[in-house]
C-alpha cells in the first residue's frame, strides 16, 4: 500500500463525522519528500469557525498517527 492510499484510508475513517456536520475532505496532494499532505476542507467545513481546530486536532493527529512519513496536514 502506498503513503497516499494509506492516507486516503484514513480520510475515509474520518469522513463519516465531517459528512455528519455537513462537511468533507479531500486529499489535493502529497510531497514525499517534505511529508507534508495537502487537504481541502468542503461543504460546512470550508466556513466553519472551527476549521483549524478541525485540521490539527483531528486530521492531522489522525493521519500523522496512521502514516508516520507525514509530517504536517495543510489546507488550501
Amino acid at each position: 500500500m502506498t503513503i497516499r492510499e494509506k492516507i486516503e484510508d484514513t480520510l475515509d475513517t474520518i469522513r463519516p463525522a465531517l459528512r455528519s456536520d455537513g462537511g468533507d475532505v479531500e486529499l489535493v496532494g502529497f510531497d514525499d519528500d517534505e511529508g507534508i499532505v495537502q487537504v481541502r476542507l468542503m461543504g460546512a467545513c470550508s466556513s466553519c469557525p472551527i476549521s483549524t481546530l478541525t485540521m490539527k486536532q483531528g486530521i492531522e493527529r489522525r493521519i500523522k498517527a496512521v502514516v508516520p512519513e507525514v509530517r504536517e496536514v495543510q489546507a488550501i
